[in-house]
């Protein structure tokens, strides 16, 4: 085949390839134009309760407990009661073996007694030189005594009075020992100083209890239907917070039952003060003040040292429009604005808007939409300041202490 020919058929095909090319990039570019566009993710703007809270981690505590101490020496005869019992106030509890202070308290009697007789022996004495005196004043003005024997019979009585006053004083003390030795003997019967839940027995029936040196707990009373969490509440939020404020918080074995509460006080150092004179931590710790909440525990449901995950409620916009706070993004000027879909059109619009309260998870918006309008979730345009890293830079702040809860 002449060259010329094989050269003409190479041209055809080359450009027989290109039309191709060219038919199939048309092609894409057309079709490509007339695709459905994918609709972006969207949330209705609805009615809903927005709160500004701040977050805390405790544990709970009773309001008070009370350690039963024994004040007498002896050992335990009986326990009348066992751990988790409810008992009285005045309600009997533990008795100590009591012959001890009984024979002391007989002792103590006895010698009451002996002072006694003795103080009327005294008594007999006093009135004999008192008659004796008395007729040696006689005899004296009739001068059948001298002055010595009347002196001296002044000096009898005198002396007889004072053995009476002193008899007297020792009496006061054999009575006071007589009162000590009931009061040891009453002490064997211990009583509920408070009524309580029993919480605690640290002795058992046949032990010897030794009150000489310190006195020693038999068993601890609780008051359970008033309880208290002991929360940490971070440096960046303690400031947010006073006492008065409405609180609620769930606890592990209930994660979604909230449990009211109030705050009754912050404590005015941190909670390094424990274990440091000033209270300061150290550059790498965080600092925590521990935030008092009372509840009320009528049915004793919650129980001492349980993990509570504390809300405190710093403010709240109840039945108010809301969004998610992710689809509001800020325009130029501070404003606030969100993306606005509309599903006739397929389009968005950017659409301003005036924020209420914002909890960087729901925020209220007070104008600008309307119930059902449909937003953008994600509400940030190219060339504009999404919150987002702020928002989550705030959270951290919120966050409980490590160690502490779920």
């Amino acid at each position: 085949m002449p060259v010329r020919s094989r050269y003409r058929k190479f041209t055809k095909v080359v450009t027989g390839v290109a039309v191709v090319c060219v038919v199939a990039t048309l092609g894409w570019l057309t079709l490509g134009d007339t695709a459905p566009k994918a609709a972006p993710a969207t949330v209705a703007a609805k009615l809903g309760d927005v709160e500004d809270t701040v977050l805390a981690s405790g544990s709970l505590e009773a309001s008070s407990v009370v350690s039963v101490g024994a004040e007498v020496s002896g050992r335990i005869e009986t326990i009348a009661v066992k751990l988790g019992d409810n008992v009285t106030k005045g309600e009997p509890v533990v008795a100590i073996d009591s012959q001890n202070q009984q024979y002391a308290l007989k002792t103590a009697e006895a010698a009451l007694a002996n002072m006694q007789a003795q103080r009327r022996e005294q008594e007999v004495a006093v009135s004999q030189a008192d008659i004796a005196l008395t007729r040696s004043k006689e005899l004296a003005g009739k001068k059948l005594v001298s002055q010595l024997d009347l002196e001296t019979a002044e000096a009898t009585l005198e002396s007889a009075k004072a053995k009476l006053a002193g008899l007297d004083a020792q009496i006061q003390q054999a009575k006071l020992a007589v009162d000590t030795a009931q009061v040891n003997l009453d002490r064997t019967r211990i009583t509920a100083p408070v009524s309580g839940t029993v919480v605690a027995v640290l002795v058992s029936q046949g032990q010897t209890v030794n009150a000489n040196q310190t006195t020693p707990t038999l068993i601890k009373i609780a008051d359970l239907d008033q309880m208290v969490i002991k929360a940490q509440i971070s440096e960046a939020d303690v400031t947010r917070v006073h006492p008065g404020q409405k609180a609620y918080f769930t606890i592990l074995g209930e994660p979604d039952k909230r449990i009211d509460a109030e705050l009754r006080s912050i404590e005015p150092a941190p909670t390094d003060i424990d274990t440091s004179d000033t209270g300061l931590a150290s550059d790498d710790s965080a600092v925590y003040y521990n935030g008092i909440f009372d509840v009320e525990n009528k049915k004793q449901e919650l129980r001492i040292a349980m993990t509570a995950q504390v809300t405190i409620v710093v403010n709240d916009a109840r039945n108010v429009l809301t969004v998610p706070s992710g689809a509001v993004f800020k325009g130029a000027g501070g404003k606030s604005y969100v993306r606005v879909f509309d599903p006739a059109t397929e389009e968005t619009h950017r659409q301003a808007v005036t924020v209420g309260l914002d909890n960087d998870v729901v925020a209220e918006i007070k104008s600008g939409l309307a119930k059902g309008d449909k937003v953008v979730a994600t509400g940030a345009e190219a060339g504009t300041s999404s919150s987002s890293s702020d928002r989550a830079r705030r959270m951290m702040r919120h966050m409980p202490p490590r160690g502490l809860g779920a």
